[in-house]
């Protein structure tokens, strides 16, 4: 029986959602929905109930199409809310042979270094870099021979009160939520081709009110930054520079919003306040409006990659995606703004049952949460459950893993019920784990030299 995927990507402008099926012939979309957002602003959730009002009008859209309805969802989660530190970790191999348990203890053990704040929640462990023994930039070392094991892991993390907005807007709407993922992340898994990841990318999603921009670099994801600032930026630039109403604004963008050249002619628009009332205006302002917002705008990205030290890491340039990106001449303005390095506008992979109308750049979140719920992540990954993923994980078990995953303290108080948060101290998660790995080690230890006691004994 084929599994079902429900993705929520909450935006800005607008919240959408997908059920797809997933079987051994790959993933197919069932149903899509989109509703307009509200109660939010700038990414982030600015009303619960009017929030989950709109999330729960696209998940019924999609339930109706898809006949299926799953009860727990993937969700997208702005660059707003996080914050992201990188780190490293070094565990010994006491049986010199890397298992799927040394990855996790490594990840734990950079988690454990990173010292993150108490108020704050583990969205994402990413592993960079590994490296086993003397030996550097290793793709995948399970299996591997070795006595020791480190890795530089990216980690993101946000504020523990944020992530339960969401997830109480999301319960409101009927719905659980299985596990949240980082909007650009999502976007460059639906964005990045292998030659990308290999070569080193920078993916930048320009959404409505936002811009969400990550580095890809070895084998995950290195840096993120996040700008409050999109598309409908201009168009209130647009309202005020031509006094007009923002329903027009808006259309005057859609229709003659092109970067390339400007243009002399005239158009008529109704004036603000007095809607019955017309005045002409000159596309040459139109255009300057817009090219002055989106230069600014590329400026300050530009910035943040030259601030993440990584500009030198970008074989493969640019990568725009995001609403934003249907501007004319958008991306010649940010191949002069980014010192001529090479960017390209990017549609999200396609996927059996995708209608055309959502193979469009401003879909990359929504469809990368489906990928991501099939398995397209990075090749190791500690979640928002604090739960280990990785690629190929039905082809393997591993019962003991399984069980120290499960006696893992979960990383968010409120996520217990009201009973449990009466009666629960406030514990530090991280130190749990690192006790918890401590004793899990100390074991291990007795068990060899008990065994090699019983060897010399017989």
């Amino acid at each position: 029986m084929p599994a079902s995927i429900l993705a929520i990507d909450i935006g800005s402008v607008k919240v959408c959602a997908a059920i797809a099926q997933q079987d051994s012939k790959g993933l197919r979309i069932a149903g899509t929905g989109i509703a307009r957002a509200q109660g939010l602003k700038k990414g982030v959730i600015t009303n619960i109930e009017l929030a989950s009002k709109a999330i729960k009008e696209a998940y019924e859209s999609a339930h109706r199409i898809a006949g299926t309805s799953p009860k727990k969802a993937i969700v997208s989660l702005s660059g707003a809310y996080v914050k992201s530190t990188n780190s490293n970790g070094i565990v010994n191999i006491p049986n010199k042979e890397i298992s799927l348990d040394e990855i996790n203890r490594v990840m734990q053990t950079a988690i454990y270094n990173a010292n993150i704040p108490h108020e704050y929640e583990i969205v994402h462990a990413l592993p960079y870099k590994f490296r086993v023994d003397d030996q550097d930039f290793i793709e995948d070392p399970l299996g591997m021979n070795a006595a020791r094991l480190e890795a530089d892991v990216h980690i993101i993390t946000a504020h523990k009160s944020s992530l339960f907005n969401i997830k109480k807007a999301i319960k409101q709407a009927g719905i659980d939520v299985d596990c949240v993922v980082l909007g650009g992340y999502a976007s460059a898994i639906a964005t990045l081709t292998p030659e990308d990841k290999e070569l080193g990318a920078c993916i930048i999603d320009m959404g409505g009110s936002t811009c969400d921009l990550v580095i890809h670099s070895g084998n995950s994801i290195v840096y993120n930054d996040f700008l409050a600032v999109g598309s409908m930026h201009i168009t209130n630039d647009l309202s005020i520079a031509l006094h007009t109403p923002l329903q027009t604004a808006e259309e005057i963008k859609v229709q003659f919003g092109d970067l390339s050249e400007p243009r002399n002619d005239y158009i008529e628009i109704p004036i603000i306040g007095d809607e019955e009332q017309t005045h002409q205006v000159s596309l040459e302002i139109v255009y300057n409006v817009i090219h002055a917002r989106v230069q600014e705008t590329l400026m300050i990205l530009a910035n943040s990659i030259e601030k993440s030290g990584l500009k030198d890491q970008l074989g493969a340039g640019v990568i725009l995606t995001g609403g934003m990106t249907k501007l004319g001449g958008l991306r010649e303005l940010a191949t002069a703004t980014f010192d001529n390095m090479p960017v390209r506008i990017a549609r999200p992979k396609k996927i059996e049952g995708l209608d055309e109308s959502l193979h469009d750049p401003q879909f990359s979140t929504l469809v990368g949460l489906l990928l991501y719920g099939a398995g397209e992540h990075t090749m190791y990954e500690i979640d928002s459950n604090r739960r280990l993923r990785y690629k190929n994980e039905e082809q393997f078990t591993d019962t003991m893993l399984e069980e120290e995953i499960t006696q893992i303290p979960r990383t968010s108080f409120e996520e217990r019920e009201p009973e449990e948060q009466e009666k629960a101290p406030a514990l530090d998660d991280l130190s749990n784990m690192a006790h918890f790995e401590e004793q899990k080690s100390s074991f291990k230890d007795i068990f060899t030299k008990f065994k090699s006691w019983l060897t010399q004994l017989f």
